[in-house]
Parts: C-alpha cells; sequence; structure tokens
C-alpha cells in the first residue's frame, strides 16, 4: 500500500510542475517569438544596472520591449497596450515606474505588470547570465 501511496503522489507532482509561471493568453495581444540580449557594460544599458531604471527595445516583441531594474531582479514587457486591440495608440511609454496606455490613460506597474483592467502586461522571461541579461519567451 505504500508503494502505491508513493507513487501516485510522485505522478502528482511530476503533473503540477510548470515553468516559471508566466502565461501570456491575452486575445489583443499575437505571440512573437523574442530573443534578446543585452550587456549591461554598453552605455545604452548600462542604467540597468540601477533599481527602478528602464529600457526601451523598440522592434521586439509587438510594439517594443521594456526591461526593468525591480532590485530583486529584472521585468521584461511588451509595450503593447494588453486591453486595447492593437492600433495607432496602443503603444506604450514609460512615465517612472509604470507604463502608460495612451487609448485609455491606464497605467502598468513595471514592478507586477498589474493595472485594475482585465488583462496584465504581456511578460518575457530574463536570465542573468553575469552581465548579461536574455529576455525571451
Amino acid at each position: 500500500m505504500k508503494k502505491y501511496s508513493f507513487f501516485l503522489l510522485s505522478i502528482i507532482l511530476l503533473i503540477s510542475c510548470s515553468e516559471q509561471g508566466i502565461r501570456n493568453n491575452n486575445p489583443n495581444l499575437p505571440n512573437y517569438a523574442v530573443l534578446i540580449d543585452l550587456n549591461l557594460n554598453l552605455p545604452e544599458y548600462s542604467s540597468l544596472k540601477f533599481v527602478s531604471n528602464a529600457v526601451l527595445i523598440p522592434g521586439k516583441g509587438v510594439r517594443g520591449v521594456v526591461v526593468f531594474n525591480t532590485g530583486s531582479g529584472y521585468n521584461a514587457f511588451d509595450v503593447a497596450c494588453p486591453n486595447q486591440a492593437l492600433s495607432s495608440c496602443s503603444t506604450m511609454t514609460i512615465k517612472g515606474i509604470n507604463l502608460l496606455c495612451p487609448c485609455d490613460n491606464e497605467e502598468y506597474s513595471l514592478f507586477s505588470g498589474q493595472s485594475k483592467l482585465q488583462y496584465p502586461l504581456k511578460q518575457y522571461r530574463v536570465q542573468v547570465n553575469g552581465e548579461v541579461l536574455r529576455v525571451y519567451n
């Protein structure tokens, strides 16, 4: 009986494992492949060495990618408004520690990606390898 219980528990644990838990199910935004390497020793990315600084990388993802130093790691989000269909006003701008969507004047936290609306910011994974950040999905 103990063998069966152990086997059943092992199966449940294996099924419940997932990779970092980032979910990007948003009907407003397409899923494009993203792979960006940022060398923090380069002047254009050196501000990411300091807490609460963000850098915008245009031309990647849906409308560009912003990378943000949270103090305990890095977050990377797409700058397309997650609660708007793609349009001329759906590219967000950096406003301090938030992203601002000009379509509805909604602000999204760069610490959490959340706002008061239904969908959070589209998040990408960030891997730190010494002085290089790899942003990918």
